[in-house]
């Protein structure tokens, strides 16, 4: 009876709050399910230890309801529907894509695989469950099917256009055969197509249990309003910071791993006053030879920024709402954001993330220094290789970074990307032919601030194997993650072999073909995120705390932060202190290499 009034009650326009919440809450419930699944059934370790995979719930016209939006944009489903209009849909329907190009940037790099399945009431399609996750390897110049060495995205393992993967819950077997037998490490490809097949149905059956529930039309009048609620916070949060006028940044990326950069990504907002925000970043560079560029769909800075405005949030889920946070978006074919096929993309990551950065430079810029510093972009590192015993392995990584710095708190050191993971030192030290040697905070990368930006982290492992090949990308060591409203850059991070010895060398921030032997140390620092904030403001205690924590030398407390120990380091000596605060640096609104009124 309670099931059969809440739809009865609730076939009009709108949705009471209570109802709504619930359902609210049970959208988010069931993403949360399926990414379960997938963790504890997948095969690679990049999915199942890193946890780089993604579900979501969607709407019948393809909006994102419930989901991560972070790396892609939030459109992953429209892409399916030029070949595969929903009018032709079945139950048991499963779609599948990889293809950058061919989906706008619904997917960015080819290891991204994507699946979705239509989700019917009795009344009709309802929506669609969908999950993404990044396979360890699909083919393509080196294991990894990432590489600095690539130039054009054939090189970087098999696309595949959106295709209709299962009919009338029949999987194409003959179409995954093709597909497998182009990676290099077939049962773990196998094993995760396997998760994320379990994992739309999952998605497909708990999405049709809530609109039996509560009645196909009251689902769907409740995606609207989740909708319009996310629409209406997100600008309402942007006008808040953002007064009518124009504004401009400028983002570097340092190098596209094949002799050119740094790349720069431009950036023009414009405020109207009768509300609307209109973003420009046609001025960007061309496209580059390298695999940094990044296919980005118009749809997805207003979810970026939404990222932003809605963090902490309870009250409000990200969704596709905040797609129209900007009224238009112009972008540049032919240039780095906006890539002419086959431009290479497999290391878009550093550009994507300079990206966000940017979005967060022009908020700053436009509000005075209200918004977060920036951040490193996230390390990726891939070790390939032969063990002693002559089996053939791949060590695929990513490594934390630091965050910026907030104008009410500290940035936060060691981030792994999205809901990411690190890979604990025994689980590396018993499945590859490598020996963890540091785990630990980078010192003095978090750049100085009244609140600290975020650290990085140290990572050295000895290589065990006979012989191996390292690819590594690092980025914004030229152009560190600059701090804002007084505070100052972050430090930058680097990768060396052998450190401390004769044979020490610094490797290229973003090269592969590394070569390493028996023996060898690899020792990866990654770099942090800017300060927000004067650090003459910051308290001595917290200072005296960072240094006692490691994540502050006594060296950068004096120069940076003023603050002046006691001889053994274990107490602030107050006199000492005051002198050298008295002493104050003239600050302004950004810090990169010095302070800046702008970054444009």
């Amino acid at each position: 009876m309670a099931q059969q009034r809440s739809a009865s009650l609730m076939t009009g326009p709108g949705v009471d709050p209570v109802t709504l919440e619930i359902i609210r809450g049970g959208l988010r419930a069931v993403q949360s399910e399926m990414e379960v699944l997938i963790e504890r059934t997948a095969m690679s370790p990049f999915i199942r230890e890193k946890k780089d995979y993604a579900s979501g719930l969607y709407a019948a016209d393809g909006r994102m309801i419930a989901g991560k939006a972070l790396p892609f944009a939030s459109d992953l489903v429209t892409p399916i529907f030029e070949e595969y209009p929903p009018r032709s849909m079945k139950r048991g329907d499963i779609y599948w894509y990889n293809d950058c190009y061919l989906s706008k940037g619904g997917v960015t790099h080819t290891p991204d695989q994507v699946l979705i399945q239509p989700v019917f009431a009795d009344d009709g399609l309802i929506g669609f469950s969908q999950t993404w996750a990044h396979f360890a390897d699909i083919g393509g110049m080196r294991p990894g099917s990432l590489s600095a060495d690539c130039t054009e995205i054939f090189q970087e393992g098999t696309m595949v256009p959106p295709v209709r993967l299962a009919r009338d819950g029949v999987v194409n077997e003959d179409l995954l055969k093709i597909f497998v037998r182009n990676c290099r490490f077939p049962a773990l490809v196998r094993g995760d197509f396997r998760a994320m097949l379990a994992a739309v149905a999952l998605g497909e059956k708990r999405l049709e249990e809530l609109a039996n529930r509560f009645g196909g039309a009251t689902l769907r009048a409740a995606f609207d309003e989740l909708l319009g609620r996310t629409e209406a916070a997100v600008r309402s949060r942007l006008q808040a910071l953002v007064p009518p006028g124009t504004y401009t940044f400028a983002e570097s990326v340092d190098t596209d791993g094949q002799g050119s950069g740094p790349v720069t990504i431009r950036y023009k907002l414009e405020a109207t006053e009768d509300g609307r925000f209109l973003l420009d970043q046609t001025a960007s560079d061309d496209q580059t030879r390298g695999p940094i560029n990044l296919v980005l769909n118009p749809k997805a800075p207003g979810v970026l920024v939404g990222v932003y405005l809605l963090g902490g949030s309870t009250e409000v889920s990200l969704n596709a709402g905040a797609e129209s946070l900007f009224d238009e978006v112009k972008l540049r074919e032919g240039s780095v954001l906006s890539p002419r096929f086959p431009a290479a993309l497999g290391h878009r990551g550093v550009t994507m993330l300079r990206n966000l950065s940017g979005y967060l430079g022009l908020i700053n810029t436009a509000s005075g220094g209200k918004a977060a510093a920036s951040h490193s972009p996230y390390v990726i590192w891939l070790i390939r290789g032969t063990s002693t015993s002559g089996e053939r392995f791949l060590m695929s990584d990513g490594v934390a970074c630091g965050y910026g710095a907030r104008p009410f708190a500290d940035g936060h050191d060691a981030v792994y990307l999205v809901a990411q993971e690190n890979y604990p030192a025994e689980f590396v030290d018993i499945s590859y032919p490598m020996r963890v040697r540091t785990y630990a905070i980078n010192p003095d990368t978090g750049g100085p601030g009244r609140w600290r930006g975020g650290c990085g982290v140290i990572r050295e492992l000895e290589v065990l194997a006979r012989e191996a090949l390292l690819s590594v990308r690092l980025d914004a060591i030229d152009h560190p993650p600059w701090g804002t409203a007084g505070g100052q850059a972050a430090r930058a991070g680097r990768c060396i072999v052998n450190p401390g010895t004769p044979d020490e060398r610094v490797l290229k921030p973003l090269s592969d073909g590394n070569v390493l032997k028996r023996g060898d140390i690899i020792r990866l620092e990654t770099g942090g995120g800017g300060g927000w904030g004067h650090p003459f403001d910051r308290e001595a205690e917290r200072v005296l705390a960072d240094v006692r924590g490691g994540f502050v030398s006594r060296e950068s407390a004096e120069r940076d932060y003023g603050v002046i120990l006691s001889a053994e380091g274990r107490s602030i000596d107050q006199a000492a202190t005051d002198k050298r605060r008295a002493d104050r640096p003239a600050a302004k609104l950004f810090h990169r290499h010095g302070y800046v009124e702008s970054l444009a």
